[in-house]
């Protein structure tokens, strides 16, 4: 197949390469999937103003991240099993993003671990936690993201309890896959995926395996984490975290004006407008429809950025126009990962990175920190 130029054509080639419950995974969301659909639908219905005759020599992308420096304001999102769309997927990704200049988020719930990704990059990534009913657990996990010198800490807020997954659910999704007659033959339709997970040690949840007494085999540690989501998080536990952390605090999971308020008083630098990518509360509106009033509330207390939708440069630009100080893409860098591996997220922020240069470009832009309000079309 010809290079991919679009996000779209990664993701037909992400379909093709990696087994039909891993690539479910990635592509869906909870109970009808209208939050989901939502969440791309929405950035359609916003117009950019083309402007002409303007000098447009000279451009820059480059940004800046809860102060660090960015070749983008864009950010590798956190995303679970993402060493199951590729082998050694979240060390791959950590690579091709320090290469080329943004953040990596890696999960909690991801299958390299923390020690994994650590030892193929030379730079800070960023950890992403889950607060797990066992506080040891969850202090060791802070503990461990230190040692690998992470730069930031970024809690998940909107997992307290598990949004339905339908395709999940019918998919039978594991990690590592049983071996049912319906798994074994999605799999032996995927030779090269097949290959190279042989190839690896890595097939399950590494964070959490051997680092939890009594969990190690599949069957133990698919109950504790059904178990240890807690749904009695709250904003105390926050500053519990914040106190253990003592650095770099992003919140994530915030879709309400309300919450984002309450937000700003924890003491964290920075919050996502985030459903989740329409995986938790399906009906919730798209990420993108609340950006604009939750940056005009706390935008000037606290930093503000969005995932949820995104698939392009130009979803990337308008998030930014509606004041977003930076954008996380998760399924986008995926499917770059599924279709060609570390090339594949390259060939993702390659094509997210041209598309928003020309976007900014045409819309008379020539630094991207430069964008705003101004650049949308209104009625």
């Amino acid at each position: 197949m010809a290079e991919p130029l679009t996000i779209d054509d990664l993701k037909r080639m992400a379909r093709r390469r990696v087994p039909k419950m891993f690539f479910d995974y990635a592509d869906s969301g909870s109970w009808t999937e209208g939050t989901y659909r939502a969440n791309e639908a929405d950035f359609a219905d916003i117009k950019l103003r083309q402007r002409v005759l303007v000098d447009m020599t000279n451009r820059s992308l480059k940004s800046t991240m809860l102060g660090e420096e960015v070749a983008m304001p864009v950010a590798l999102a956190p995303t679970g099993l993402t060493g199951m769309q590729h082998a050694d997927g979240e060390m791959l990704a950590a690579q091709a993003a320090e290469e080329f200049g943004v953040p990596f988020t890696l999960s909690t719930m991801s299958i390299c671990s923390i020690e994994d990704v650590a030892s193929v990059t030379k730079k800070p990534f960023w950890f992403q936690l889950y607060v797990m009913r066992d506080r040891g657990f969850v202090e060791s996990l802070i503990e461990r993201a230190k040692a690998a010198n992470c730069s930031a800490l970024v809690l998940t807020l909107d997992l307290q309890i598990l949004g339905q997954r339908h395709k999940d659910l019918r998919n039978g999704l594991s990690a590592p896959p049983k071996f049912t007659a319906k798994h074994i033959w999605q799999m032996a339709t995927r030779p090269a995926w097949c290959m190279g997970m042989l190839g690896t040690k890595r097939h399950t949840f590494r964070n959490i395996a051997g680092h939890v007494k009594g969990v190690g085999d599949l069957s133990s540690l698919s109950s504790w984490t059904a178990d240890q989501f807690d749904p009695q998080l709250s904003w105390d536990d926050v500053e519990w975290i914040r106190q253990r952390w003592g650095g770099k605090l992003i919140l994530k999971g915030i879709l309400d004006r309300e919450d984002a308020e309450l937000a700003t008083r924890t003491g964290a630098d920075a919050l996502i407008v985030s459903n989740h990518g329409g995986r938790q509360l399906d009906g919730a509106p798209s990420s993108i429809s609340m950006l604009e009033d939750i940056a005009n509330a706390v935008g000037d207390r606290i930093e503000v950025f969005m995932d949820g939708g995104v698939r392009s440069g130009q979803d990337v630009l308008k998030a930014l126009c509606l004041g977003a100080k930076g954008v996380f893409i998760g399924r986008p860098f995926l499917y770059g990962l599924g279709a060609q591996g570390k090339k594949g997220v390259t060939a993702t922020l390659n094509i997210i990175a041209k598309e928003l240069d020309t976007t900014m470009a045409l819309c008379g832009r020539r630094d991207i920190k430069d964008v705003g309000k101004d650049m949308l079309h209104r009625g």
